[in-house]
């Protein structure tokens, strides 16, 4: 009798079967697949991590590389010095006379031609200062009057003889450089032991009162204001005199922080022709020679 787990003696295993068998089997090449999801993940990890490192490190050296560039890039702009334009002060009489008439044209653009050469200052009430090479800032005005105007150099050291009657004329546009050439002519290498005050004349913080009062009771040497407050003085009071008055400075080479000179600005550019140097004192001075106009 057989048993049912007996294997009869000419049984063959099946192909299919023994061929299963083997399939379930590991493959050597596939060993990697048996690895855990964690070993797996921290080796990622550590990639991951490695080209951080370097994405950093990268990042660093070129900002170093940026920051050392610009370092040198501004050492280098603060070792060259500013180009200062060159000014229209420095050209001959005859090219500032032509200067003068096209800013006049646009203050008095209503007149004909006839009319204009009217109120047209003279080539020859134009001092000829083109012997000063140097700079046209403030800080050469002293040397600039000493050497190239001696004669208003020697007025600015005598005690005036009139309250009110300047032998000069400063005209600057704003009162804060109204206050800076001040200082300047102040200097006791201009005005000696003797020589008179230096009035300062701008309409912020002052009434024109007050620059009334202040003229008629002071002897001054110089008078330093903006185009307005000038202007009004000569045209409207009895305050200012020209009487002593030699020279007229035009305050040209100074630019504003949008660039602009003294004659650029519409209502300064207006208020010297019409008012300072449209004065019939003034310009009348200028027509017969008494009064010499500088261009600064």
């Amino acid at each position: 009798m057989h048993r049912g787990d007996d294997l009869e003696d000419d049984f063959v295993p099946d192909d299919l079967v023994a061929l299963s068998d083997e399939d379930d089997l590991p493959n050597a090449d596939d060993v990697s697949g048996l690895l855990s999801a964690d070993e797996d993940g921290g080796n990622e990890a550590q990639v991951s991590q490695a080209q951080s490192a370097a994405a950093l490190e990268k990042k660093r050296k070129r900002r170093a590389k940026e920051k050392e560039r610009k370092a040198k890039k501004r050492k280098l702009a603060e070792t060259v010095e500013p180009v200062e334009p060159p000014s229209i002060a420095a050209q001959p009489p005859v090219m500032l006379a032509d200067y003068l008439s096209s800013m006049q044209a646009k203050t008095f653009n209503e007149m004909s031609g006839i009319e204009l050469a009217d109120v047209q200052i003279p080539e020859s009430a134009i001092a000829d200062t083109t012997m000063w090479t140097g700079s046209r800032s403030l800080d050469q005005l002293v040397d600039f009057i000493t050497k190239v105007l001696p004669k208003l150099h020697t007025h600015l050291s005598q005690k005036p003889k009139s309250n009110g009657a300047p032998t000069l004329l400063y005209v600057a546009g704003a009162a804060l450089r109204v206050a800076d050439v001040t200082r300047v002519l102040r200097d006791k290498r201009l005005r000696g032991e003797k020589g008179g005050d230096v009035a300062k004349l701008f309409a912020k913080h002052f009434k024109l009162e007050e620059h009334v009062a202040y003229l008629k009771r002071t002897k001054i040497a110089a008078a330093v204001g903006t185009p307005g407050r000038l202007g009004k003085l000569l045209c409207d009071t009895d305050a200012l005199a020209t009487t002593a008055l030699t020279h007229i400075i035009l305050d040209v080479s100074y630019r504003d922080a949008k660039q602009r000179t003294l004659l650029d600005i519409p209502e300064t550019r207006n208020e010297v022709f019409r008012t300072v140097l449209g004065a019939p004192k003034v310009l009348n001075g200028l027509r017969q020679g008494t009064i010499q106009l500088v261009l600064f």
